[in-house]
């Protein structure tokens, strides 16, 4: 058996990437190390021209470049259920295009993991809350914030974090540090320090984790029960 992960990320946006990137290059590697033997892993960023594509064709050509000029072994693919569960989106995109998939010949990679946070992207970058604030430069509390909740039930995750980083930039003691500070600064460096143990508390990515798992159970890497 190889000792060696190749994956690639294929995702909707440039921004959903640069929080994800580190999410899912980090998850894969906890889950390698509960592998049989030591596993090495590396993710590669997949990019594509998506102009007047659908989904499914977009996930097809994202495979087909994957496979040809990385040689991947899985492939990530990212898509955010835009509410409150994640059934439409399976229904609608993610099992009809492994069913697209499976159709092709070898020269796509056939392996493929969703990941589909519940809402979107950001409802990940807010389920470290201490983070967050902590890189916002904020101290009020998540009452005051509107993060008291679950983010996976949060309508518009994206418009809350923009909301707090208002609010700290009213703060005159904060206005020097965040005057510049934006989303866009956010998602890396949030992708980068997010504890994973945060992230196990939203069902999305636990079901996206478990599907890497059964994933790599099924092409014979995984065996821990």
């Amino acid at each position: 058996m190889s000792n060696f992960i190749l994956a690639g990320l294929f995702t909707e946006g440039s921004t959903d990437v640069r929080f994800l990137s580190s999410v899912v290059e980090r998850t894969l590697e906890e889950v390698a190390f509960d592998c049989s033997g030591y596993i090495e892993t590396k993710v590669e960023v997949i990019n594509i021209n998506k102009t007047g594509l659908n989904f499914n064709q977009q996930v097809l050509e994202a495979s087909k470049v994957a496979l040809s000029k990385f040689g991947i072994l899985l492939l990530f693919v990212h898509t955010d259920s835009d509410a409150t569960n994640d059934d439409l989106v399976f229904q609608s995109k993610i099992v009809p295009a492994q069913k697209t998939l499976l159709e092709q010949d070898n020269t796509y990679c056939k392996n493929i993991v969703a990941v589909v946070p519940i809402q979107m992207t950001e409802s990940w970058m807010i389920a470290d809350k201490k983070l967050l604030k902590e890189e916002i430069g904020i101290e009020k509390s998540d009452i005051e914030l509107d993060i008291h909740l679950s983010p996976e039930s949060i309508s518009n995750p994206k418009n809350v974090i923009e909301n707090i980083i208002r609010i700290s930039k009213e703060d005159e003691t904060k206005r020097r540090r965040n005057k510049g500070l934006t989303i866009s600064h956010l998602y890396q460096i949030i992708g980068q320090k997010i504890e994973i143990i945060e992230l196990e508390k939203l069902s999305s990515y636990l079901k996206f984790k478990n599907s890497l798992i059964e994933k790599l159970r099924e092409l014979n890497f995984y065996h821990k029960q």
